[in-house]
């Protein structure tokens, strides 16, 4: 297979992009404005194989990767444009910039405040433990991607604000304390990208976690947009076979190697090159795994995920989960109310095999946990939705039944109220927001 010449784009060069020449000055500038608060990275895989450009500025994959107008509030969208307009200092934009980015909720679900782990007194900033099993492992080589989503909740860690990313700079103090949590079976290598890395890179951290004799340690898992963006990761980079041996290096030592891949939409998983990029790393033994959130402009249209999750069956990939947006960022414009998300999660259900219904959602990623949306009910006559959680701070409130008012407008926790004339919600104390080691 041949190699494309790899190719970014970003804010300063979007203008070389040929088909962005045809767009008018105005459209060109609100994309710009956007983009001075939201990263924007996209690449010529992106621009050439995934995006339909007859159906401009429509197409699910152009409004997945470049500034829309819509993600910004009116507010906030007419502030950036008065200093752009003015031509003002780099120093006076950027201080704009920021000040919108702190009003976007940059860190939901208490990730600052509650899910970084103490190791002998010691704050790590480069981990989150949110989770008991499950460990968040943020390596620095990986704090980017091959191009950016224009929903990502990760957003913070791209746009040059330090005391808002995180970041791994070594493996031993992950060691330790996965040493010291002998309830960890996974480790989840996330960013950004981890397989933005180059191999060796990747392989510091891979080797150090199978050298450290971690019995307890099961599963390695990868966040990766790779697939999506850029497939050739996993056929003809320099370092491709590198890569891929390090794969079998960890299914061999015996443990459970997962991609956890982002797919939005049925059109990334149609070239000839993802999907021998999935075939590829299927041989090495490792398990892919798919999820999005559900996406206003994007795959809301159930006849989408349907179509999404039977190809990734098709090509021996699992279907894992659809998530609510997440209240950070572009929330506003990419979210959908709840009972839209059930609706549409309920009928893509009905349309596919079993074998695509390992996925779980909606699912929403909040400080107390992932709750995962059920249905609506009517119970001694008052109409609500029924919920639970998939994953929690506090372990025993898994699979805890709850109920909340119906409310047709909610697309997020916040908005809905606790049923049967409760004053609050069963987790909704001081422990709900602690780390679950803390109960």
């Amino acid at each position: 297979m041949s190699h494309p010449t790899y190719k970014a784009y970003s804010l300063s060069n979007m203008k070389e992009i040929p088909q962005i020449r045809q767009f008018t000055d105005e459209q060109k500038f609100e994309m710009e404005v956007v983009g001075h608060v939201f990263p924007f990275k996209t690449n010529n895989y992106v621009v050439d194989q995934l995006i339909n450009w007859e159906d401009v500025p429509n197409d699910p994959i152009f409004q997945l990767t470049f500034p829309q107008k819509g993600m910004l509030k009116n507010h906030h969208f007419e502030r950036m444009s008065k200093v752009l307009r003015a031509q003002h200092t780099r120093s006076d934009i950027q201080k704009v910039a920021n000040t919108t980015r702190w009003n976007l909720n940059p860190h939901p679900a208490g990730q600052t405040e509650y899910n970084r782990p103490m190791l002998n007194g010691v704050q790590l900033d480069g981990l989150q433990h949110k989770y008991r099993k499950t460990v968040l492992a943020f390596p620095s080589k990986g704090q980017t991607c091959h191009a950016y989503c224009t929903f990502c909740f990760r957003w913070p860690q791209f746009v040059g604000i330090n005391e808002l990313k995180f970041a791994m700079q070594e493996t031993k103090p992950l060691i330790e304390y996965i040493r010291q949590h002998p309830e960890i079976s996974d480790v989840l290598f996330t960013g950004g990208d981890p397989l933005i890395m180059n191999a060796s890179s990747l392989a510091v951290y891979v080797n150090e976690l199978l050298e450290a004799n971690l019995p307890h340690l099961k599963t390695i898992r990868l966040g990766t947009k790779s697939l999506s963006f850029w497939p050739y990761r996993f056929l003809t980079d320099p370092d491709t076979r590198e890569l891929l041996d390090l794969f079998k290096k960890i299914v061999k030592s015996g443990k459970h190697l997962a991609l956890m891949a982002h797919f939005n939409h049925p059109r990334e998983l149609q070239t000839e090159a993802v999907q021998e990029a999935i075939r590829r790393i299927q041989e090495t033994g490792a398990l892919i795994r798919t999820q999005s959130p559900l996406l206003n402009y994007i795959n809301n249209r159930a006849e989408v995920w349907a179509e999404m999750w039977t190809e990734q069956v098709r090509l021996g990939c699992i279907p894992y989960y659809m998530f609510v947006v997440r209240d950070t960022g572009a929330q506003h414009h990419f979210g959908i109310p709840l009972i839209e998300a059930l609706s549409i999660f309920k009928m893509a259900y009905q349309q596919v095999s079993g074998l695509a219904r390992t996925v779980r959602g909606p699912s929403m990623s909040t400080t107390p946990g992932k709750i995962h949306l059920l249905g609506v009910q009517e119970i001694k006559g008052e109409k609500v939705f029924v919920m639970q959680f998939i994953q929690a701070r506090n372990p025993t409130w898994t699979m805890h039944p709850f109920f909340a008012q119906y409310n047709d407008k909610a697309n997020w926790l916040d908005g809905l109220s606790p049923a049967f004339g409760a004053k609050h919600f069963f987790f909704e104390d001081s422990s709900s927001k602690k780390s679950w080691d803390d109960l």
